[in-house]
């Protein structure tokens, strides 16, 4: 079948193929931009801060993070959202040393964009492009005469894809945005991008919802108005009849250039994991790369005839550029800023964690409120990037009162997810704690040393292993329960994130309960 090997030989040190996704874990709604030989890729975030993470590659395969376009308190808050609300897909464009990102706050102040001279930051405050009527996921397009076209969803479930000129300079759409295409008929003709070639208009949207139907379609005319006519082989890319290829619900594609010309897309998918009877996914929608053929008769081929093989074939990259890895532990200097991995819910969290109160540990402040709240709890935590992967902390907290937890959490949602806490007062103890829609339940509890304790979840596709030990203790970790990773899915809990890794406190009293974290442990266990 298609998706299987596709067969190559290396040239000039290339391997011949590479893996997606190219950025693993949560990383939906990727949009890609060029700016000389580097590529600049940013995703969507909902309810995080930081938010809107970009990365930067040479080679389209290998990304680093290098920063996060909202990262200031002044730029927006998300207080009062629930989950999957907020920040919805982004589009990023570069244009005359300008970089731009244009996107939704979803329940909040709508469409804006913000601009940086470095992708890497700092990047302006938001600047609105107030609509009478909801429309989402915007993207710009700048045509060779120097006019800018702003093109966005319609909004609703089969609302079409409709376009503006816009004035970057003053702020402000320049026309009433009008419906240009409806799409195949697909609910949900969503996350449209405008392309030019060779004197053609090519847009390219997203149909059919964010799950298993989720397709690419495309249309093009010799106008950016229309009329549209749609590409002869619609869906250009999907996997909705492929139930058993390892990639599913392939949308949101956005299309860039090599500097020699070459077509890439970049796209989200998902990894389905079959468990309880169903398919799950539960670290979210991750960014793939396709390459995209243009044929004689002006239309692009996306992969292989429409489906992704696994592994790709690396003919037409602009080369192979990997990145140093990072180590896997990672300590916390004395200063003021987390690196731009780690993430907070709705707000940037002042003063419920600090860098310096205890220097060389990153300092947690209880909250009264925990993370089945629509609020800003003290959770810090970072996408889980593989579906093999370990984290651990070594946390030193003592409870003060009975109520008082502190540890890792496996966070999907407000009403979804695990603790590996430290609690109990007087009576220390460990406990391993699930939430899945209802009230919490303890699953295990042992009692814990007064000490400092290291905590670990070992996750593999279907369950997340945890376990414990008393700090500088050699021997085995002392196993404490497992939750299977379809109860943190988003068939089972909804929603567009994926599960986050993180540390948490919580306090259950007026008097702050703070715990300390002497380190992270991040290491990716296969793929």
């Amino acid at each position: 079948m298609a998706w299987f090997p596709v067969a190559g030989v290396a040239q000039g040190g290339m391997p011949a193929t590479f893996d997606n996704p190219v950025v693993s874990g949560f990383a939906s709604d990727p949009s890609v931009c060029r700016s000389g030989s580097d590529f600049y890729l940013v995703t969507s975030t909902f309810e995080y801060l930081p938010g809107l993470p970009v990365y930067h590659s040479r080679d389209l395969v290998h990304w680093r993070l290098i920063g996060n376009a909202l990262s200031r308190e002044s730029q927006l808050s998300f207080v009062g959202r629930k989950s999957s609300q907020a920040i919805f897909a982004p589009t990023i464009r570069c244009e005359a040393g300008r970089f731009y990102i244009v996107t939704t706050d979803v329940g909040g102040i709508g469409n804006f964009f913000i601009t940086a001279t470095d992708p890497a930051g700092e990047w302006s405050d938001p600047v609105r492009l107030p609509e009478p009527v909801f429309g989402m996921d915007p993207s710009f397009f700048f045509d060779d005469d120097g006019t800018v076209y702003y093109t966005r969803h319609g909004g609703g479930r089969n609302g079409g894809v409709y376009q503006a000129r816009v004035d970057l300079k003053a702020g402000k759409l320049l026309d009433e945005p009008r419906l240009v295409w409806s799409g195949m008929g697909g609910i949900w003709p969503e996350g449209p991008h405008l392309y030019k070639r060779e004197g053609w208009y090519y847009l390219l949207i997203a149909e059919g919802g964010t799950s298993y139907d989720h397709r690419i379609t495309m249309a093009r005319s010799r106008s950016p108005w229309g009329p549209f006519e749609a590409h002869p082989d619609n869906p250009v890319l999907t996997h909705r009849n492929l139930p058993d290829h390892p990639f599913q619900a392939l949308g949101h594609a956005d299309l860039v250039t090599t500097p020699k010309g070459d077509w890439w897309a970049t796209l989200l998918a998902i990894r389905p994991q079959a468990a309880d009877g169903k398919r799950h996914h539960h670290i979210g929608r991750e960014t793939l790369l396709s390459p995209v053929r243009w044929r004689a008769d002006g239309w692009p081929e996306f992969g292989q005839k429409g489906v992704l093989a696994q592994p790709q074939p690396t003919q037409g990259l602009p080369g192979w550029h990997p990145w140093p890895q990072p180590a896997v532990r990672e300590t916390f200097a004395a200063g003021a800023k987390l690196p731009p991995h780690w993430a907070f819910l709705r707000t940037l969290a002042a003063g419920q964690w600090s860098l310096s109160d205890r220097p060389g540990q990153l300092r947690l402040i209880g909250a009264r409120n925990g993370l089945d709240v629509v609020g800003t709890p003290s959770f810090v935590g970072r996408r889980q990037e593989r579906l093999n992967q370990r984290f651990a902390t070594e946390v030193d907290f003592s409870p003060a009162a009975a109520g008082d937890a502190a540890g890792l959490a496996l966070r999907m949602n407000e009403s979804h997810h695990a603790l590996l806490r430290v609690t109990g007062g007087s009576e220390r103890r460990v406990e391993c704690v699930l939430q899945t829609g209802g009230a919490p339940r303890v699953l295990a509890s042992a009692p814990a040393p007064a000490t400092a304790l290291q905590l670990q979840v070992r996750a593999d596709p279907l369950r997340y292993s945890l376990a414990w030990r008393a700090a500088g203790a050699s021997g085995e970790w002392q196993a404490l329960c497992s939750v299977p990773t379809h109860q943190l899915s988003t068939e089972t809990a909804t929603g567009f994130t994926g599960v986050y890794l993180g540390l948490y406190a919580q306090s259950s009293t007026d008097k702050p309960a703070t715990a300390d974290f002497a380190w992270v442990d991040f290491e990716a266990l296969g793929p």
